[in-house]
Formats: structure tokens, sequence, C-alpha cells
């Protein structure tokens, strides 16, 4: 692996972008983020902001184009992850819960019955909210991965 590591964030909604410029800036990783409206940046050549047109899967779209074996790709949407997965990706989710092609399986059925039910329905609570420990968790994930992926070029 020759290419430049480089951190993909689904920023529209992500709770970690503060923390992930952070984390980019002390190993100096270049980061891109992707959002479907204008969101504002550090002014730093580390970083890169790409604004793409609303639309349903616009911005995942760019994301998974993007992704490849040199790539972090930050995000809680479980179809993107598999798309990035594929490509070869690392794939964290805010909370810092990994995303593996052993996982990536099991959350997608889990999403799929999650949306029968709702579909039929039921009444069922969000997911839980975003607390300090997943902050943590976040940092800690992925400054690991970061080390693991340096270690491999």
């Amino acid at each position: 692996m020759s290419e430049l590591l480089t951190i993909l964030v689904d920023a529209d909604a992500c709770p970690v972008k503060e923390e992930i410029y952070k984390v980019a800036f002390r190993h100096s990783v270049r980061v891109i983020v992707v959002a479907n409206s204008y969101l504002r940046t550090p002014d730093h050549p580390l970083i890169e902001r790409i604004t793409v047109e609303p639309g349903p899967d616009v911005a995942d779209d760019r994301i998974a184009s993007l992704a490849d074996a040199a790539s972090i790709v930050v995000t809680a949407d479980i179809l993107l992850a598999d798309r990035c997965i594929k490509a070869g990706a690392s794939v964290l989710a805010p909370n810092g819960r990994p995303f593996t092609p052993d996982s990536i399986g099991g959350a997608i059925a889990l999403r799929a019955v999650m949306s029968d039910l709702r579909a039929g329905g039921d009444i069922l609570g969000g997911p839980a909210p975003f607390v300090r420990a997943d902050r943590s968790r976040f940092l800690s994930a992925l400054d690991e991965t970061l080390v693991r992926l340096k270690r491999i070029q």
C-alpha cells in the first residue's frame, strides 16, 4: 500500500468531526469531508471539503468512489459501510464501532429487520444517545486504525 492515507467523512450528521481533525493533524493524514450542504471546516492543507448535490445517496456515492485500502471511512450508514468495505477501506462508526467484513452482514440484516418492523407500524426507539464514552471510544479506534494502516504502508 503506497497511497496517501485518507479519512473520508460522511459529514452531514457526523458528531465527531472535530475529533477527526485533531487526530488527522497529529498523524498528518488527509481528511475529505463529504456533505450535501456547506459545512465549515478548518482552513488547513490536510482538509478538503466536497459539497455534493442534494439527493439520496449522492454523498454516499462520492465517498464510495473515493474509498480504497488507504482509506478510513467514518459513517453511521450501514449500506455505505458495506460498499466501502468491499472497496478495501477500513470503516468506523462515529461511536468507535468498527464495521468489518465479518460484522457487516449481521448489521445489514439487523437494519432490514428493524426497517420491516417500522414499516409494519411497530414503534421502536431510535439509536442510543451519543455520549462522552462514544466519543472516547471513537478517538481510540481512529488512532488504532491509523497506526495499523501506517504500519502496513
